[in-house]
This record gives structure tokens, sequence and C-alpha cells, in this order.
């Protein structure tokens, strides 16, 4: 009943997008438009019963732009976090997305970056595209440094990319870990469980004085901050 409200209650919204997007656009409120998407995913949150506590907020500071790296275990993962985050993250996400009406246009306004490809050497475009964005507009960014979501609620091995970004950018990392999500909403399950959800924000991890050649230690810390909270 809840998932069929929130389908319900999510395309009513999205035509109400239509006439934000528009207004936004022609005034460049990018901002405006996410903060729009971002209270859409709260009235959602609610809808589904999901009562999320976020841990480690006064970690990041308000004006520093960084790359939120989580684990991913549920489609509910990014839609909560932003839920929670005291600015806009941008993502980058698989280019068909971009294809659905209205979301694809309000993403691609916002700065969402699409992913150009899959497989070996994957996304240099667009982590290029990503790290270009953040010198020249202090965006931050979300990256799921195990590329997919877990089927089995396991943490996956990290993939490098989003640590290009961050070496690219000197921005600093902050490790993300997310519990709760997989019980709610595990892949290849399009029913959302109520329950609870606990997010905690790490203390962030400057990639100063890290070169490609030592990223796998960067790797390695970063993703023992992200499982100390998995526990």
């Amino acid at each position: 009943m809840r998932s069929a409200l929130l389908v319900i209650v999510f395309l009513i919204l999205t035509l109400l997008a239509i006439p934000v997007l528009l207004v936004s656009a022609l005034f460049g409120l990018r901002d405006v438009f996410i903060a729009y998407g971002r209270w859409m995913m709260r009235v959602g949150r609610f809808i589904l019963g999901i009562d999320v506590e976020a841990e480690g907020l006064d970690r990041i500071d308000r004006g520093t732009p960084y790359i939120f790296m989580c684990n991913h275990l549920s489609f509910l993962d990014a839609p909560l976090l932003m839920t929670v985050l005291d600015r806009p993250a941008r993502v980058i996400v698989k280019r068909f997305v971009f294809r659905i009406p209205v979301l694809g246009l309000g993403m691609r306004f916002s700065g969402y970056v699409p992913l150009d490809k899959e497989g070996a050497g994957a996304g240099r475009k667009s982590i290029a595209r990503a790290a270009q964005l953040i010198k020249e507009k202090r965006y931050s960014f979300l990256i799921y440094p195990e590329g997919v979501r877990s089927w089995d609620g396991k943490t996956l091995p990290f993939r490098r990319g989003g640590f290009f970004l961050a070496l690219e950018t000197g921005v600093p990392i902050v490790p993300v870990s997310i519990k709760g999500t997989y019980e709610l909403m595990p892949r290849g399950q399009w029913l959302v469980r109520k329950g609870p959800v606990k997010i905690t924000l790490h203390e962030p991890i400057s990639v100063t004085g890290y070169t490609q050649d030592t990223m796998v230690e960067l790797m390695e810390k970063v993703r023992a901050a992200v499982l100390s909270g998995l526990s």
C-alpha cells in the first residue's frame, strides 16, 4: 500500500516539477530545482515510513566541496542520503536514466554527469566532466566506490574511478556508511519495507600527498572507514 501511494504521489510531484524546472532553467537556479527534488525524497521517506538516523553531519564544513563515498545496498541509498546532507550533491549516473522524461532533463540541468561507457577504462570522460564541475562550480559529488549494488548485503571491492576524481580535484573524501537499506529494499525487490536506516558520515579524508602510485592505500583507508560504521 505504501509503495502504491508513493508511485501516485511521485507522479503528481513529477508533473509539478515541470514548471519548477522551467522557472529554474529560465533563471539558472540549479540548486532550487535540486532542493525541490530533495523535498520530493523527504516526502517519499515519510510515506514509506523510513526513520533515518544521521550521525556525523557536524564533521563536514558547509563551504567545502566533498566527494561522498558510501556503500551501496539499495536504490534507497542515494535518495535517503540526499535528505540528510546539508548541500546538494551531484551523481554520475548511467546514461539511460537521462532519457527518462522530466527526471533526465532535470538531472542534466542540475549538473549530474552521465556515465558514457562501462567496462575496462570506463567512465574517463565522465570523471573528467565531474572534475571540471568540481573545480569550476565547487560541486560536491556522491560516488559508489563499489560500482554496483550488493546482492547479499556485503560490501564489494572498491573500484578506482571515484579515487581518480578525488586525486584530480584535490577534494576531500567523506566516507559514508549506510546501514539498513538492504533490509528495506534489497537488490531485485521493488516493494519497500518500513523500518530504520542509519547513515554515518565519517571524518573527511584529505587526499593531499596521495598519488596514483599510492591510491591503493587511500582506497583501503576509505573502505576501512565505511566498514567501521556497518558493524
